[in-house]
């Protein structure tokens, strides 16, 4: 029978769990207090509190780079934990670190597979939630005893947002009628009952403010990273962005925000990276030219919550441009296009019927064009009926009761389906073959 390893927990406090407390926890099935102890993590507090009763765990498995996808779950995991117990199963100590301080939502570390299935065997988890398509996943969807669903950090048009691998899950929460339409169109064999439409959670939420009010109008450029592959390419940085940043910022009354893609600032692409530093200096020259205009490069703030005072959008395909269209629909959209394919991207993405686009025939032209948009808004209706077939009739709010209401039945349905079957575990498996 295989014995658990060490394993990290953190409730109040951050504290490594040895192979004896976990004997003991097995026992307990509920919570217990342990003493901080463990070579790697260094003395912490003394002590926490952790529940392994949770109804609902999110399996996270990434590095530190990659947490901007679980932190805007956050705040709706934590309403969800108003109604069910929900723990966060993270995979990296380092990333368990970074996330220190920004939840109340009990956290537990499993660095290796064996760890991780003496985990569930000690839990009594019954749905478990993914954010991401992280290759360690597959570990987590061992356990045949929780409903396993993907939500995603985001809608948008890029090909992870119709991956392949959503057949290993039980369901898949997706935002509207779009969503469903991908799949269905990209995958052969795939089961759509799988699908259920909870709209964007993190769109209802309520944020302080990020920029400060300004007499100018505000226009952000938010360009998305070069992605995995060359097929999930979508940034415009290394081929338009010194231009549209040149041309935003020769506009008079225009505050211009830099707001990159988190993984922007450490691309191993060096047209990327040389793009992303050449803006930074633009800026950073025009802030000392004018420092009244406000010009500001935003590297780590909320996106979402700068939207409010954002006046119009400069964005690729991801789902940066699809949550400004929720959330600002009165807003002018600028979508590029790094192919020079409007063909290939009006397939790719709807939102290009709703958006002026930025390729190489009417980059030259962009300032112009932004202008007009400011001046009079000429696109509202396209845009309107853009967002209507990506979201539907979704009101503030319903997302996130939709999204509620989706996990209460999940659970229901678990249970329904477990009556009657006699509990096998990992260490069932290991022993008998």
């Amino acid at each position: 029978m295989r014995r658990p390893r060490d394993t990290t927990v953190t409730g109040a406090a951050t504290l490594r769990v040895g192979s004896a407390v976990l004997r003991r926890l097995q026992q307990l099935r509920a919570e217990v207090a342990v003493r901080l102890v463990g070579d790697r993590l260094g003395p912490q507090l003394a002590a926490s509190r952790v529940a392994l009763d949770a109804d609902v765990i999110v399996h996270f498995p990434e590095e530190p780079e990659r947490l901007y996808q679980l932190e805007q779950w956050l705040r709706v995991l934590e309403r969800l934990a108003q109604r069910h117990k929900v723990m966060l199963v993270l995979r990296d100590i380092r990333t368990m670190h970074a996330l220190e301080g920004q939840t109340r939502l009990p956290v537990v570390c499993v660095t290796s597979f064996p760890d991780l299935m003496s985990l569930y065997d000690l839990g009594t988890f019954k749905v478990c939630i993914y954010v991401n398509h992280g290759f360690r996943n597959f570990q987590s969807l061992n356990s045949p005893r929780m409903l396993h669903v993907h939500v995603n950090h985001g809608e948008s048009d890029k090909l992870s947002s119709f991956s392949n691998q959503v057949k290993g899950y039980d369901r898949v929460f997706v935002a509207g009628p779009i969503a469903v339409e991908r799949y269905r169109n990209a995958l052969i064999d795939f089961d759509d009952r799988k699908l259920v439409l909870v709209g964007r959670p993190q769109l209802d939420l309520e944020f302080r403010p990020e920029l400060a009010a300004s007499d100018r109008r505000t226009v952000m450029y938010a360009p998305t990273w070069e992605g995995e592959s060359e097929s999930n390419n979508w940034t415009s940085l290394d081929v338009y962005g010194v231009r549209i940043v040149e041309q935003a910022l020769a506009l008079p009354d225009v505050r211009l925000v830099y707001k990159p893609h988190p993984r922007v600032a450490a691309s191993p692409d060096q047209g990327v990276l040389k793009a992303h530093r050449a803006i930074m200096r633009l800026i950073e020259a025009a802030r000392t030219r004018d420092p009244q205009a406000g010009h500001l490069v935003s590297l780590d703030g909320n996106i979402l919550a700068m939207f409010p005072r954002v006046d119009a959008l400069v964005g690729d395909v991801s789902s940066v441009t699809l949550d400004f269209l929720y959330l600002r629909p009165q807003g002018p959209i600028f979508l590029t296009d790094r192919r020079d394919d409007r063909d290939l991207l009006f397939a790719d993405s709807p939102l290009a019927a709703g958006a002026d686009l930025i390729d190489g025939s009417t980059v030259g032209e962009f300032a112009t064009v932004l202008a007009s948009r400011l001046r009079e808004d000429a696109r509202r209706d396209d845009r309107l009926a853009a967002r209507q077939r990506y979201f539907g009739d979704l009101a503030a709010g319903e997302s996130t009761e939709r999204f509620l209401a989706a996990v209460d039945e999940l659970i229901v349905a678990r249970d329904a389906m477990l009556a009657g079957h006699r509990r096998v575990t990992m260490s069932d498996v290991d022993e008998h073959g």
